[in-house]
């Protein structure tokens, strides 16, 4: 028989069994087993039997009620209750009045007995989905007093299962993914359907997957429902997406099973298995000479089939650049290869470059057989630009002697014009960085040269800019500074150190320091300073004083006597010449005071002042110039009093002639007339908010980053005023330091201000006979009055 046939045999034989089950529940055919599991009620037998009358009934000894388990099919429909089983006892013999009683789940409702038969029939549609058995109490009473015959025995209706609930999956619809290139039988993802029928009896929940949709890429196993890759060499690159739709079906996958569905959405991730590919194999860019160093100078890009990480390359250059010009770099976002330059340009040097590009995968697939990686050639053509001039230094110090005359070469810069057309070059310094116009240079050779005498003890250092202009084509400048380092000469005298004044005790004894005395030299010989000290010619044999050199560019001052007193002689003045080592040496005199005081037995000074004598006894200096301040302090007080009162009894008068008030019409209404005039005192046109009416002149000097102004020479010796006039102009027309300058001039201040504007005839440069003023009288009644007041004629304003 052919498996088809086999499959509807099965089925027709199992639904013929459950029919017989159903409507022949408990006959003669129960099995002995069975009975060793009835239940005993009381002392007598008892018979559970569903088989119609005139037939033999099984007896059992010493039990009174024995049945199997009943059953009941579930889902079953009919004009008429289904009949589940009898009840029978022993005691109904025919004779006796008895009645069966039904109790526990369902009793009176879903079950009822026949209380003369004791037949139970179901009353309503069962399913067992919702409830799968039921548990009821039997009981034999008598009919006519209810009292029990036999103790109740509980017994079981079970709803046997049927078909009627397909398979479903719960957590569909489902998404999986695998990687591309998969081998066959990889498994993707496993999905799950659940059948609500009864696992255990038949086949009603027993489920075989299969695959209605998504062959031949996939297949799955009809019991573990796990899919898998059914096809070698899925591409991503081809197809990345695929729908399957799985199918579960119940009863075993055999004829009359219910089935249900669901989708699987397949995507396949992406392996490395795809190169980098440039678009062309040759690259060729034009750059200018002039491009920055660190600017892009031209873009490839190697294009990857595959996403993500995977796509991702990085660019090398792996020929042409000997020179380490350039570089090449990846831009993340766009993933394209940047060209850019590591050194400048020369297009006068080099005028081509042949690179070797290569693109290489950041990642790989140890089993793809990479890393994958593509070449280009890149082409590039340096144009050439006008650059400016170059200098051969970047920065030169030169050196000159501050006795050096006017005109004297310092020193000689050059540039030249990098370009093959080779353009002159043209040098100017920055008299920005020369405000003194101290240097000049020859705009065709370099040559610097000295314009102004130098002073070393001024300014040692002189910073300049020159710049470098071609002649073809100003607008190409080239900048380098020019440090001028300023050599001494020995052009200044030494001198003391510090303005000395220095005090000698009357007590002294004979050979004791009075002073420590040192100089100080502006000139900064190489060798360093060397100082002599003497005293003048006529005071060698000095009876008082005499030096010893130290042997460190100092002296010390000693008395020859003790006889030093303040009365005799307060103060005492000794010159001093001191000369330096320079060539020619350089000498000064410089005076030392030398003042006689009062000093205690321990050497401390305690007065100098010959005054001290004379002032009372008790009444110390300090005590006296605070007497005679307090005392010029009260005369200050007094003059300023009466001062301020002879301010007070002047009169605020002022004389008729002396009146330079001018007579304002004030209008507080309209049309008052002449009536209304008054004097106004024109004292209260002044500013308010200036300091007595007067702002002082506030001039703005020019905020320039400059090197300071040098402080002026001295002028020359002679007496020719015009040329002492002349230089000073011309120092004071090329120093943009010096005034005049933009400055604000604050003359006055009338009123805070007015939208009407002065109606003063002070400002006016015309007289009123040359004004035209019938204008007023267009301008309303309110004007009519002021307008009469100024069109009357001559005779009329002289009256």
């Amino acid at each position: 028989m052919p498996k088809r046939s086999e499959d509807m045999f099965m089925d027709l034989w199992t639904s013929l069994v459950l029919v017989w089950i159903t409507c022949v529940p408990y006959t003669s055919m129960t099995p002995i087993t069975d009975q060793s599991k009835s239940i005993q009620t009381g002392g007598s037998a008892a018979v559970v039997s569903s088989v119609g009358e005139g037939q033999r009934l099984l007896s059992r000894a010493k039990r009174g009620w024995v049945w199997n388990q009943m059953f009941v099919l579930e889902e079953f429909s009919g004009p008429d209750p289904i009949l589940v089983g009898r009840l029978h006892t022993d005691l109904d013999v025919g004779n006796k009045n008895i009645k069966y009683v039904l109790a526990g789940e369902g009793a009176g409702t879903i079950f009822a007995i026949n209380e003369m038969t004791g037949d139970i029939h179901a009353m309503k549609r069962l399913d067992r989905e919702e409830k799968a058995e039921y548990t009821l109490t039997a009981q034999v009473i008598n009919a006519d007093t209810d009292e029990p015959l036999e103790p109740p025995s509980e017994f079981i209706i079970k709803v046997q299962d049927i078909n009627d609930n397909p398979p479903q999956f719960i957590e569909g619809p489902y998404r999986a993914s695998v990687p591309e290139m998969s081998t066959v039988g990889t498994p993707v993802t496993r999905v799950t359907a659940t059948d609500a029928d009864d696992p255990v009896y038949g086949n009603s929940a027993k489920l075989v997957y299969s695959i209605l949709e998504g062959q031949p890429y996939f297949s799955i196993d009809p019991n573990s429902a796990t899919i898998k890759i059914a096809l070698h060499g899925m591409d991503r690159e081809m197809r990345e997406e695929y729908l399957v739709v799985i199918q579960a079906k119940d009863m075993g996958g055999h004829m009359g099973g219910l089935s249900g569905t669901t989708t699987v959405t397949v995507t396949l991730t992406d392996i490395n298995d795809n190169p980098p590919k440039f678009s062309k194999s040759l690259y060729e860019f034009v750059l200018p000479e002039d491009l920055a160093i660190g600017k892009p100078g031209g873009k490839v890009k190697a294009n990857d089939r595959d996403v993500g990480e995977n796509a991702k390359s990085t660019y090398s250059i792996i020929e042409g650049d000997d020179r380490g010009m350039f570089e090449i770099f990846t831009d993340s976002q766009t993933q394209e290869g940047i060209l850019r330059l590591k050194k400048p340009l020369d297009f006068e040097t080099k005028r081509a470059y042949t690179l070797k590009v290569e693109a290489t995968n950041a990642r790989f697939e140890p089993s793809s057989g990479g890393p994958f990686k593509d070449t280009a050639t890149v082409k590039i053509v340096v144009e050439d630009s006008d650059e400016p001039p170059v200098f051969s230094k970047s920065m030169y110090v030169l050196e000159v002697n501050e006795n050096a005359p006017i005109n004297t070469v310092i020193g000689t810069v050059t540039a030249r014009d990098p370009d093959a057309t080779g353009s002159l070059v043209r040098y100017f310094i920055d008299r920005h960085t020369d405000l003194e116009r101290q240097f000049n240079i020859n705009v065709d050779d370099g040559k610097i040269t000295l314009a102004k005498p130098l002073d070393r003890e001024t300014d040692m250092w002189h910073n300049i800019t020159v710049t470098a202009a071609e002649v073809r084509n100003h607008s190409q400048i080239s900048r380098a500074i020019v440090a001028i380092r300023v050599m001494d000469i020995n052009d200044n005298a030494p001198e003391f150190a510090t303005e000395y004044e220095a005090f000698l005790c009357e007590n002294g004894k004979p050979g004791q320091v009075i002073q420590t005395v040192s100089a100080v030299d502006k000139d900064d010989p190489i060798q360093g300073h060397y100082f002599d000290y003497r005293l003048v010619p006529e005071m060698l044999n000095n009876p008082n004083f005499t030096i010893k050199n130290n042997q460190d560019n100092s002296i010390s001052v000693l008395a020859k006597h003790d006889t030093f007193r303040r009365q005799k002689q307060e103060t005492y003045l000794l010159p001093i010449i001191v000369t330096d080592n320079g060539n020619p040496p350089m000498s000064s005199t410089n005076t030392l005071t030398i003042r006689v005081c009062g000093c205690s037995k321990e050497g401390i000074v305690q007065s100098c002042n010959v005054e001290a004598y004379v002032l009372p006894i008790g009444l110390s200096m300090g005590a006296l110039i605070a007497i005679l301040a307090c005392i010029i302090l009260l005369l200050v007080i007094v003059v300023l009093f009466v001062t301020l009162r002879r301010h007070k009894n002047e009169p605020l008068i002022i004389k008729d002639d002396e009146d330079v008030r001018e007579n304002i019409i004030r209008y507080d209404d309209e049309g008052g007339g002449e009536e209304d005039t008054e004097a106004f005192d024109i004292a209260t046109l002044q500013n308010p908010d200036g300091i007595n009416g007067y702002l002082p002149r506030k001039d703005i000097k020019p905020d320039l980053q400059f090197m300071p102004r040098a402080g002026q020479h001295s002028g020359p010796n002679g007496v020719d005023v015009d040329e002492f006039i002349n230089v000073r102009l011309h120092e004071a027309d090329n120093d943009p330091t010096a005034p005049p300058y933009d400055s604000i001039q604050i003359y006055g201040y009338e009123g805070r201000g007015s939208i009407a504007g002065s109606l003063s005839s002070l400002e006016t440069a015309s007289s009123d006979s040359d004004q035209n003023y019938d204008y007023l009288r267009e301008w309303g009644p309110r004007f009519r009055r002021l307008g009469e007041l100024y069109s009357v004629g001559e005779s009329d304003r002289e009256t």
